[in-house]
């Protein structure tokens, strides 16, 4: 089964396959994207990514406050959509 994690204090210039390159190093990394402002299409700081069920603990404590371009990142488990 597949877990989304939410990605905060991304830096502005990181792309997805940034992002995916640094989860990857913890586990599997299933999807990432990186959410983007639509008329600008310029970054909104914050992303998900999708690990695998198992790993997902582990991978959310090892990311969850390393440093990216100088920021921390934040890393927790993303909340479901509401509708």
């Amino acid at each position: 089964m597949v877990k989304t994690l939410y990605v905060g204090n991304i830096p502005w210039s990181t792309k997805e396959d940034d992002l995916e390159k640094l989860f990857s190093e913890f586990g599997e990394v299933v999807e990432c994207r990186i959410i983007t402002e639509r008329a600008t299409g310029r970054s909104r700081g914050y992303g998900f990514v999708e690990v695998n069920d198992d790993q997902m603990e582990e991978i959310m404590d090892k990311t969850n406050g390393v440093e990216l371009e100088g920021r921390k990142l934040v890393v927790n488990e993303a909340k479901p959509r509401e509708q």
